[in-house]
């Protein structure tokens, strides 16, 4: 599979000079698989440009939404293929709290914003996955999910193709201060033997405790899940809006040189960016 990111920053977009190189978009990965199906990451405003790429195909998108937050459904509006005549597109929500599997649509509504989803052209189905289920196909892969600490939930997810191993886990607080929806053995045995895993790293160890309970995990806190599953190459995500190119790079060097530190020699660490593409 080809793991494409159109999207790596949390809570808020954030355009500027200072954060060009990593890129200011919100939650969005693209997943080809080797058949050719597309699997899209979360909607947030980076799902605009993937939308011009997929608008050349006619085949089946499928949408999987780790939580309804703004910044991972705030893009859908501007998807280009939810326009398009018979287009179809399966989304499947996040198991949050609050049942409200429908916000990536419901947002066109009201005074949220001027389209109203109607416009929509596109076959748009919401695929709930029955509550215990938590595993099915999609294509040739086989996709796990479980749920991921973070205030309201969500959900966090795993591809498996030809022996090959994705897995999303955005927003997620590895060590939350309210009740753990899992804990870190739990993560460890979702991700393990990840060719790539790509973890929410927002915070640094500076941002505690005024940010505890936010949802989101520090950098070295990834890191260590990382070496615990066995992961091959750990893509820290959902960069701060207020992290510069500049943070982010000195961010990652220490988590590489915490990953050296503990032995994990055939692991690796990189930070996630706008364009970049890992073929797994």
């Amino acid at each position: 599979m080809k793991v494409t990111f159109y999207g790596v920053r949390g809570s808020i977009a954030t355009p500027g000079a200072e954060f060009a190189r990593y890129g200011g978009n919100t939650a969005c990965v693209h997943v080809e698989l080797n058949d050719g199906t597309d699997i899209i990451l979360d909607s947030g405003t980076g799902i605009r440009l993937l939308g011009k790429k997929l608008a050349q195909k006619d085949t089946p998108i499928f949408v999987l939404l780790s939580h309804n937050h703004w910044d991972h459904i705030q893009g859908f509006p501007f998807f280009t293929p939810a326009y398009q005549p018979e287009r179809q597109i399966h989304i499947i929500p996040g198991q949050t709290k609050e049942h409200q599997p429908t916000a990536v649509l419901d947002q066109m509504s009201g005074s949220y914003f001027p389209v109203p989803k109607e416009v929509l052209a596109a076959d748009i189905v919401i695929n709930e996955i029955e509550k215990n289920r938590n595993t099915w196909t999609i294509g040739n892969a086989k996709i796990s999910r479980r749920p991921m600490n973070h205030p309201g939930g969500g959900s966090c997810y795993s591809i498996v193709e030809d022996g090959s191993k994705l897995s999303y886990i955005t927003d997620n607080e590895l060590y939350p201060p309210y009740k753990k929806d899992g804990d870190f053995l739990n993560f460890v045995d979702f991700a393990k033997d990840s060719d790539l895993m790509i973890h929410d790293a927002q915070y640094i160890v500076q941002d505690m405790p005024a940010k505890q309970g936010w949802g989101h995990s520090v950098a070295e806190e990834a890191v260590k899940l990382a070496m615990g599953a066995n992961v091959k190459t750990l893509a820290l995500y959902s960069h701060d809006p207020e992290r510069t190119d500049k943070q982010v790079d000195a961010i990652t060097e220490h988590a590489d040189e915490i990953l050296q530190i503990g032995g994990a020699v055939n692991a690796r660490c990189i930070a996630a960016y706008e364009g970049l593409s890992i073929s797994i």
